[in-house]
């Protein structure tokens, strides 16, 4: 099967995933082409980002491209759950690394990165998209990929990563999805003119309110004036709200004490979207030919911002293993690629369900705070989930539980005692 043009590598998505990853390839002299199915800029979620992942810009030379936005700085977490208030501050982490990082609109984001990347003579191809692919015995791949006017073009490329994000490209057309252990939930977001908010510091952080063990909010606010707003819940929760998805999000707003009022009667800039069941998975993240990065590969859930970082270190890594098979080396990309990720959405996988079983929020709303813990948790919480000398990384299955259950019985303890 013959081929319109030839590549090295072919990346699909240029969201931070394959953008980092072009990025890398471009700097070592790899011809790579990338294909987005957007025009940019385009609206996509997952607007707070985490420390780990700046790692990930200032490796690739994006992050002063960055920084000229001035985006809305993001030092740390807020979680709310009625009146009790509990803060992560990532300069107080135990793991060495940036302390802060940003809270962006998607779009002026994703888009200031390509346009560096385009200066710098990256091929990227916006609004085409990828309708098949078929691969040789030798992992190279023949790609068919349609402009907006069905227009079609082939690309031969030696390796393909798929960065596609949400559009899950190839686990749809190799038939690799597979069902993910995290619960199903939904979520339904917009953004908002946030005329209402507060001065200082408090109108700027990015919070959480917990309406109920399964269900929460989130508020992330950026530097532009507007305000991204969005519930998670159970997705037979998320349907018991009938009407427009306008009318579910105004409903949804009044069970949040403390934000109703920042937010009410401000209109929303777009009718909410809603994504059902948003935690996906795969049965492997690479195959002879091809590897799958970011949100194509796991995505997990939105409550510790993890979406990003995954893309950006996923992307990162599949760059460097390429660029070393294309240099002849044997790359075992079992170890170094699956296994590497795997552990990490492990990690985050046990603090997801450890959240909606609500030890997480035992730990941490607890009465009497322990900052060494914090400190642990904090660094999982900025994306290093990597950091084996921290006990909450290295021991993730039995530590949140075992903290959990002191915490409970510290707490009936007190109970008793006042009894």
């Amino acid at each position: 099967m013959g081929s319109d043009e030839t590549v090295d590598v072919l990346i699909i998505g240029a969201g931070p995933s394959g953008s980092v990853a072009s990025a890398y390839l471009h700097n070592k002299g790899i011809k790579v082409k990338v294909i987005e199915k957007s025009k940019f800029p385009r609206f996509v979620v997952g607007e707070s980002l985490l420390p780990r992942c700046m790692d990930h810009f200032k490796e690739v030379d994006l992050i002063d491209c960055l920084i000229a936005q001035n985006f809305e700085k993001k030092n740390g977490a807020r979680f709310i759950r009625g009146e009790q208030v509990c803060e992560f501050d990532f300069s107080k982490k135990h793991t060495d690394g940036w302390n802060w990082t940003w809270q962006v609109p998607r779009a002026e984001f994703d888009n200031t990165i390509a346009q560096e990347l385009i200066s710098r003579g990256v091929d990227i191809t916006f609004e085409h998209a990828v309708t098949d692919v078929s691969f040789n015995d030798d992992g190279s791949s023949i790609t068919t990929i349609v402009d907006n006017k069905n227009k079609a073009t082939k690309i031969k490329a030696q390796f393909i990563i798929d960065s596609s994000g949400h559009g899950r490209v190839l686990p749809r057309l190799l038939n690799l999805d597979k069902p993910s252990q995290i619960p199903k939930h939904s979520s339904i977001f917009t953004h908002v003119d946030d005329i209402k908010r507060p001065e200082g510091y408090d109108g700027t952080r990015i919070t959480f309110d917990i309406v109920s063990q399964h269900v929460w909010l989130w508020v992330i606010p950026f530097s532009n004036g507007k305000c991204s707003i969005g519930f998670v819940g159970p997705t037979e929760y998320m349907e018991s709200f009938k009407g427009t998805n306008s009318e579910k999000l105004i409903e949804m707003m009044k069970t949040s004490e403390y934000y109703n009022s920042r937010f009410e009667g401000i209109p929303f800039d777009f009718e909410p979207i809603m994504i059902k069941n948003v935690a996906k998975s795969v049965t492997k993240l690479y195959g002879k030919g091809f590897s799958l990065t970011g949100n194509s590969a796991e995505f997990l859930d939105p409550v510790f911002s993890s979406g990003v970082t995954f893309a950006t270190e996923s992307g990162l890594l599949s760059a460097k293993l390429i660029a070393r098979q294309l240099e002849g080396e044997t790359v075992d990309w079992e170890t170094e690629y699956s296994d590497h990720i795997k552990e990490g959405v492990n990690v985050f996988s046990t603090y997801v369900k450890e959240w909606y079983s609500g030890n997480l929020q035992k730990i941490f709303f607890h009465y009497q705070e322990n900052p060494t813990i914090k400190s642990q948790i904090c660094a999982v919480l900025a994306g290093y989930v990597w950091d084996k000398t921290n006990p909450f990384v290295k021991n993730h299955n039995r530590l949140v539980k075992t903290v959990a259950h002191i915490a409970d019985m510290e707490a009936e303890a007190i109970e008793k005692k006042l009894k």
